[in-house]
């Protein structure tokens, strides 16, 4: 393994316009995955935001409550506001879960890139409830 990556990176070293897109490449494919991170906190930090609302509005008293929407504000029964709430929080949910994944490959392509091994368990996968239920007779727990 060391040995073709000194080959491939002489050969870099040889071409300096090969050389110069290599890194290119690799620090644009590098700000990305630091963009998604970020993207990713940020969201998580909305979907909080929401989670608190929620119970808020759950345990608040009253039929009418103030909600936010941009720079408005304005006054919705507690139950649109709810519905508002939690519909943000499924679009939220799928959109940290599919920046999530997309990190995952961006990763792998960048370790590729910088011809580096995998990381290792990046690409697991949660067992089914089938298999869960196969370990479990398997062992002798009843479910």
């Amino acid at each position: 393994m060391a040995k073709s990556v000194g080959i491939i990176y002489l050969g870099l070293l040889e071409d300096p316009k090969k050389s110069l897109k290599h890194l290119s490449e690799v620090e644009k494919l590098g700000e990305e995955i630091l963009v998604d991170r970020q993207e990713i906190v940020a969201l998580d930090k909305r979907r909080n935001h929401n989670r608190e609302a929620l119970r808020a509005l759950k345990n608040g008293a009253g039929s009418k409550t103030w909600m936010a929407v941009g720079s408005l504000l304005i006054k919705l029964p507690q139950e649109q506001a709810s519905k508002a709430l939690e519909k943000d929080q499924m679009h939220l949910d799928v959109e940290i879960n599919k920046l999530r994944s997309n990190l995952k490959v961006k990763v792998n392509a960048l370790q590729d890139m910088e011809h580096k091994d995998p990381i290792p368990g990046l690409t697991l996968q949660p067992m089914t409830h089938k298999e869960m239920r196969t370990i479990k007779s398997a062992m002798g727990i009843s479910s």
